[in-house]
Order: structure tokens, then C-alpha cells, then sequence
């Protein structure tokens, strides 16, 4: 994207889409499961001290919680 955006009002669409089209591609990629293992053993091994601060300071600005961090699955 070159230039100036285009303000959308709420939500970004353009943004969104190509989050979407990233995401996607990503998913599609096969780099999801070394991902997912190179994530896991950060939270269970040396940078776990780290990341648990992190998720504190992050959640010290946000406003309120969302409520469905606390629901309990349908599937559990």
C-alpha cells in the first residue's frame, strides 16, 4: 500500500482483508505446527518469566476483560 488510506469509519476493511489473505497463506503453509512448538516450549521453558509479564502489562491497559476469555467452552 502506497500513499495515504483512506479512513473506513469503524473497522478498517481493507486492513482486515488483508490480514485475512495473510492469515490465511500462513495457515496454508505448513508453518503452523513448528510454530506452534517454538510457542510452546517459550511458555514452558526460559522465556516464560517474560512472556507472563508481558501478558500482565498488556492486560493492566486494556479497559475490561472480554467475558469470553473466562467462558468455559461449549466443547470442554
Amino acid at each position: 500500500m502506497s500513499g495515504k488510506q483512506k479512513n473506513e469509519g469503524e473497522g478498517n476493511r481493507t486492513a482486515a482483508r488483508i490480514y485475512n489473505k495473510a492469515t490465511e497463506r500462513f495457515a496454508k503453509s505448513g508453518r503452523v505446527k513448528p510454530q506452534a512448538e517454538r510457542a510452546r516450549k517459550a511458555i514452558e521453558g526460559g522465556e516464560k518469566r517474560e512472556l507472563e509479564q508481558a501478558e500482565r502489562l498488556g492486560q493492566s491497559k486494556a479497559r475490561d476483560e472480554d467475558p469470553a476469555i473466562r467462558r468455559k467452552s461449549p466443547r470442554h
